[in-house]
């Protein structure tokens, strides 16, 4: 049986960050925590947002590894860390939604692309910046490989 890409362990619903770097490593650890990724991934997750930003428009940001990063995941994941409040992510730019990816064998841009057709909507991004169960957060990203 393969891994399912998001769970219900990798939601934190109603979450609060004092800032950018806490939202990721927030992501990032449900990651490691759900066997997605190692520890060093957050770093990595970390030094990619000092590159260049993952927010990526419409309140929502997509934290993700370098380029170099494939040998600290274990196996492809998503974590959804959802912040109500939002969290400044650089220039204002309030992010609601904190999607970290791991993506294995080169999968993090059909990853990626999912999660931009599911979130290109406002409306959607407000329903998961308000829902309270994980399940629904799975069944509106309706994220697979």
């Amino acid at each position: 049986m393969t891994k399912e890409i998001i769970s219900e362990s990798t939601i934190l619903l109603n979450a609060t960050a004092t800032g950018r770097d806490e939202a990721i490593r927030t992501a990032g650890q449900l990651l490691v925590e759900g066997g997605y990724v190692t520890e060093k991934y957050i770093e990595l997750m970390l030094q990619r947002e000092e590159l260049v930003s993952t927010y990526m428009g419409n309140n929502l940001a997509i934290p993700h590894g370098t380029n170099d990063a494939e040998s600290e995941i274990i196996t492809s994941g998503i974590s959804v860390v959802q912040l109500p409040d939002g969290v400044d992510f650089g220039d204002g730019e309030l992010a609601y939604l904190v999607i970290g990816i791991a993506g294995k064998d080169g999968s993090h841009l059909d990853i990626l692309g999912q999660i931009a057709i599911a979130c290109m909507e406002p409306e959607v991004i407000e329903q998961l910046r308000t829902v309270k169960n994980k399940k629904s957060v799975i069944e509106k990203l309706g994220i697979s490989l």
